[in-house]
């Protein structure tokens, strides 16, 4: 008796662990589902085909003041050879 219980108990565990495949996809949905990127809406749609953007909904970033920053905001791709100092070698020996 207690072994068909911890048997039944781990086919349950079994099957919640397998319905996370069946979440739909737009792979997995009809010809034309498009389930979209989990983005917001930025207007809505006409009846005549057109889309009218709502200003309320346009994102707003806050980006604080700079000036007195000491790293560049860019990045470059191209990597240059950087030099150690003598300190850096001698601890990284250790």
């Amino acid at each position: 008796m207690p072994l068909g219980l911890i048997l039944g108990l781990g086919r349950a565990m079994r099957r919640k662990r397998t319905s996370s495949l069946s979440i739909l996809s737009s792979k997995r949905g009809p010809r034309d589902y498009y389930k979209g990127k989990n983005c917001k809406s930025t207007g809505f749609h006409t009846r005549k085909g057109g889309y009218v953007i709502v200003d309320e909904k346009l994102p707003r970033y806050i980006v604080p003041d700079l000036t007195d920053f000491k790293l560049k905001p860019y990045v470059s791709q191209c990597a240059r050879d950087a030099t150690t100092s003598t300190t850096d070698t001698a601890n990284a020996s250790k």
